[in-house]
C-alpha cells in the first residue's frame, strides 16, 4: 500500500507551489517561523475535508455537477480576491503582516489557512483520482487505505509546507529591512492573488 511510487509522487505534489505554498511563504516571511507554522497547520487542515470527500465518494457528486462545482469555484475566487484587498489594504507599510492586522492571533492563521484550501474544488476530484491509483485491488477495505493514504499525503504537505514557511522566516530579518518593504511586498501578494484567483475562476471541471 505504501508504495515508493505513491511516495515520490505526493513529494512532487506537495512540493509544488500552490495557493497554500504561497500563504505560507508570505506568513514566515512576514511574521517569522512561530507563524508560519501555524498557517501551515490551516492549509493542511483545509484538506481534511477533500480527503473524506474522496473516502465518502461525495467528491464524484463535485466532479459531476456543475452548479456544485462551479459555487465553491466562485466562492474560493471571491476569497482569493479578498486577501488580495486585504494585501492591498496594507501596502501602505504601517502593518508588519502581509495578510492581516496587529491583532490578528494563531486561530485566525489557521482560519485563513483552512479557507484557502476547502475552496478548492480541484483538491477533492485531485483525491479521487490520485488515491485509488495506489490502493491494493485486492483489498477488503479500500475506503480505510484511501484514508491512511490521505493521512500520510496530509502529514507530508504539513511537513513540507512547514520547510517553505521556516525558510522564509530565516530570510525575513534580511529582506523586512529594505527600504518600502512592506509596501512592495504587499502589492506583490495582491498581485499572485489575484493571478491565482483568475487562475481558479478559468478550471474547468
Amino acid at each position: 500500500m505504501m508504495s515508493i511510487e505513491f511516495f515520490i509522487t505526493s513529494l512532487f505534489v506537495v512540493l509544488a507551489p500552490g495557493t497554500g505554498v504561497i500563504y505560507t511563504l508570505a506568513i514566515g516571511l512576514s511574521r517569522g517561523p512561530r507563524s508560519a507554522i501555524f498557517a501551515a497547520l490551516g492549509c493542511t487542515f483545509g484538506i481534511t475535508p477533500h480527503l473524506l470527500a474522496s473516502v465518502l465518494g461525495l467528491a464524484a457528486i463535485l466532479h459531476t455537477s456543475a452548479v456544485v462545482f462551479e459555487t465553491v469555484k466562485y466562492v474560493g475566487v471571491a476569497y482569493l480576491l479578498y486577501l488580495a484587498c486585504q494585501a492591498l489594504k496594507n501596502s501602505s507599510g504601517s502593518s508588519p503582516d502581509a495578510l492581516e492586522d496587529q491583532k490578528t492571533n494563531d486561530r485566525s492563521l489557521i482560519k485563513t489557512g483552512v479557507l484557502i484550501n476547502l475552496l478548492n474544488p480541484k483538491l477533492s476530484i485531485f483525491f479521487l483520482a490520485f488515491l485509488p491509483q495506489f490502493i491494493d485491488p485486492d483489498t477488503a477495505n479500500s475506503s480505510l487505505q484511501m484514508g491512511i493514504l490521505g493521512l500520510v499525503f496530509m502529514l507530508m504537505t504539513f511537513v513540507a509546507f512547514v520547510i517553505y514557511g521556516v525558510f522564509a522566516a530565516k530570510l525575513s530579518g534580511y529582506v523586512q529591512k529594505q527600504p518600502n518593504f512592506h509596501k512592495w511586498f504587499n502589492r506583490t501578494l495582491a498581485g499572485v492573488f489575484t493571478s491565482l484567483s483568475v487562475k481558479l475562476a478559468l478550471t474547468d471541471q
